[in-house]
């Protein structure tokens, strides 16, 4: 089940692992931004079915059951044409079909990683965004 909380720039969190994401919440709301959560790739997809525009990234555990990453994410930036995709995995993950599809709204985080590095990658991201006016 999916939570959202107000501020900044909205953030897709999703993840299998309650803990991560629970972590990774907390964390990104107190650095101003609004997270919605989803623990499967199949809530992931319905919230952004329900509000295609609504976020400005999402952060994909690249090793979930259901959908597979790459098919999620190619779903989410065809619904959004202005949304980024963070895949997060602690494998090596091949991401260069997704960067293909939507140059320079793609990239990768390796696990483990600290919050500080996820909000300096979302920065990279919406920064990105920012400079190409998109």
């Amino acid at each position: 089940m999916g939570t959202t909380r107000p501020g900044g720039p909205r953030i897709l969190l999703v993840d299998d692992e309650p803990s991560l994401l629970q972590m990774m919440s907390v964390y990104l709301e107190r650095r101003g931004y609004t997270v919605t959560t989803a623990a499967s790739t199949h809530r992931a997809s319905a919230l952004a079915e329900e509000q295609p525009q609504a976020f400005a990234v999402a952060v994909l555990d690249a090793t979930m059951p259901g959908l597979s990453m790459e098919t999620l994410a190619l779903k989410l930036l065809n619904l959004n044409p202005s949304l980024h995709v963070l895949a997060a995995s602690g494998y090596p993950v091949d991401v260069s079909a997704l960067e293909a599809a939507a140059p320079g709204r793609v990239a990768f985080l390796h696990k483990p990683f600290t919050p500080e590095m996820l909000a300096a990658a979302l920065r990279r991201m919406l920064g990105a965004q920012e400079e190409t006016g998109v």
